[in-house]
C-alpha cells in the first residue's frame, strides 16, 4: 500500500522553482565573483606584460630595419 502526498498547486510549486532558480543564480554570481573574476584578473595583467614584451621586440626589430634601410626620397 502506497501513499501520496497531496499535490502542491500549479503556483505554489512555480514559486517554488522560481526561488531555487534565485538561488542557484546567486551562488553563481557569488562564484563567478569570488573565483573566476580574480581569475581573469590575474591572468589578463600576465597577458597584458606578455603583449607588451612582445610589442617591445617588435618596435625593436622596426628600428632595426629602418636602420639597415636607407630612408626613401620624398
Amino acid at each position: 500500500m502506497t501513499i501520496e502526498a497531496p499535490k502542491k498547486p500549479l503556483e505554489e510549486r512555480l514559486r517554488e522553482a522560481a526561488a531555487e532558480a534565485e538561488q542557484e543564480l546567486r551562488r553563481v554570481a557569488a562564484y563567478i565573483n569570488d573565483q573566476v573574476v580574480p581569475e581573469v584578473r590575474r591572468n589578463s595583467s600576465g597577458a597584458l606584460r606578455t603583449a607588451a614584451q612582445e610589442l617591445g621586440k617588435l618596435a625593436e626589430r622596426l628600428d632595426a630595419a629602418n636602420r639597415r634601410t636607407p630612408p626613401t626620397p620624398k
